[in-house]
């Protein structure tokens, strides 16, 4: 506690780190200001009805920063720009000149290489707020939209999320951590009040047990997350010792830091793209065939919910699949083995090259068993946890907690690392 709390002197006394706070509390105010100004138009009493019965837009929600809740300017929130990020991730394993201008290039190219991220959310967001309102026009939650306020609104919930897209940035290089994770966490602290309040409304005294063991497992799980995510595996490196001119170099002895949960959140957020995908497809089709077939097709793909154990299975496999799979994308061992043999280091008892690159390859396979269960186990927990207790107003989720969690340890970083600066 005492920590803590010199911790906070230092922050309050270090002008230059008092301003980052301050900066990224500003463009949260800012952030929450627009989440509450709606788009012209919305019934909110059927919108509310809408989104109390509809896990899809809930996961929505998640994503958006909460904007979706009253379908504010920014109801689309930082989902295109993540969508297109993720896309621009894909492409480099299929375009040798992208994986070199994300990672060979410098500083230079990882701009460019943002910049095409930032240029591929516009169409996407275009897509996904022309859908969202043709599909909630036809739930009547909006009213009917002529062609003008159709594409008024269009721009409208595009630059909105083009303007958050922006607002991360800037609190990326003037705050203090990540701003893009930074606004999907106030999202999802932004909604506890509203679930705590649900949770009290809905108190049952025979639910006492189930709501015990809700809170033994909630500390478990962020427990479990905070030890997953700092997780390394040391890989010993040895420097050579070098003699020029009567001294010498090298000799020294350090390590690699290999994280256990290398892909972070990412997994999830590309599982989720693929399952709400078939519900999507199943929404569009009830709300615009008029087909008896294409409508029990429809009705079959919406049903196709988190209330399913084959949803709960399927997403824990593609959660354990991605899990690699974006691992392959951002680690590289033949590169990292080059690097090694170029800086004149070695692992202890293996061949510098070919046979270091193989090394490699096998540790990160094997310690990204453990992440990859870890987070299967993390996003269908909480779906087998209602599924038994019947228990649906559990206010964190699998995925929520763990960018939650990890957003907060990411922020006690850099704030320590700003702090050890002012010391030094």
């Amino acid at each position: 506690m005492n920590t803590f709390f010199s911790k906070l002197k230092i922050i309050w006394r270090d002008k230059a780190l008092r301003n980052r706070m301050f900066v990224m509390l500003g463009l949260l105010v800012v952030f929450r200001l627009l989440a509450t100004i709606p788009v012209p138009g919305v019934d909110p009493a059927r919108l509310a009805q809408f989104l109390a019965n509809n896990q899809f837009f809930g996961v929505l929600n998640l994503f958006s920063g909460g904007g979706l809740t009253t379908l504010s300017i920014i109801m689309l929130g930082v989902g295109p720009y993540i969508t297109a990020s993720i896309i621009m991730q894909l492409l480099t394993m299929m375009s040798a000149r992208l994986k070199a201008l994300n990672q060979d290039e410098g500083e230079a190219g990882r701009k460019t290489f943002a910049q095409y991220s930032r240029i591929l959310a516009i169409p996407l967001a275009l897509l996904q707020g022309l859908g969202l309102m043709l599909l909630l026009e036809k739930q009547g939650i909006f009213s009917h939209l002529a062609p003008v306020a159709l594409i008024t609104s269009l721009v409208v919930v595009t630059a909105g999320s083009l303007f958050l897209m922006w607002l991360g940035e800037v609190m990326t290089e003037f705050g203090v951590s990540n701003g893009i994770s930074v606004i999907i966490f106030a999202g999802i602290i932004a909604a506890l009040p509203t679930h705590i309040s649900q949770t009290l409304f809905t108190f049952s005294v025979a639910q006492i047990p189930f709501y015990a063991l809700f809170i033994i497992l909630g500390l478990a799980l962020i427990v479990g997350v905070v030890v997953i995510t700092e997780a390394e595996r040391p890989i010993p490196v040895t420097y050579a010792r070098q003699v020029r001119g009567g001294g010498s170099t090298g000799g020294v002895s350090t390590y690699v830091p290999l994280r256990v949960n290398q892909a972070g959140v990412i997994p999830i957020i590309f599982a989720l793209s693929i399952l709400l995908l078939p519900q999507l497809i199943g929404n569009l089709m009830t709300t615009f065939a008029h087909n008896s077939h294409l409508l029990a097709i429809g009705r079959a793909l919406a049903n196709f919910s988190q209330t399913t154990w084959l949803y709960g299975i399927i997403y824990f496999v593609l959660v354990f699949v991605f899990t690699y799979f974006y691992t392959a994308v951002t680690f590289d061992p033949q590169q990292m083995a080059e690097n090694l043999q170029k800086g004149g280091a070695f692992i202890p008892g293996i061949r510098p090259g070919l046979s270091t690159e193989q090394y490699l390859s096998g540790v990160v396979s094997r310690i990204t068993l453990v992440g990859a269960l870890f987070l299967g186990v993390i996003a269908v927990l909480p779906l087998v946890a209602r599924a038994v207790t019947g228990i649906t107003s559990i206010a964190l989720g699998g995925t929520a907690l763990l960018i939650v969690v990890s957003v907060i340890l990411d922020l006690i970083k850099k704030v320590d690392a700003q702090i050890s600066m002012h010391e030094y």
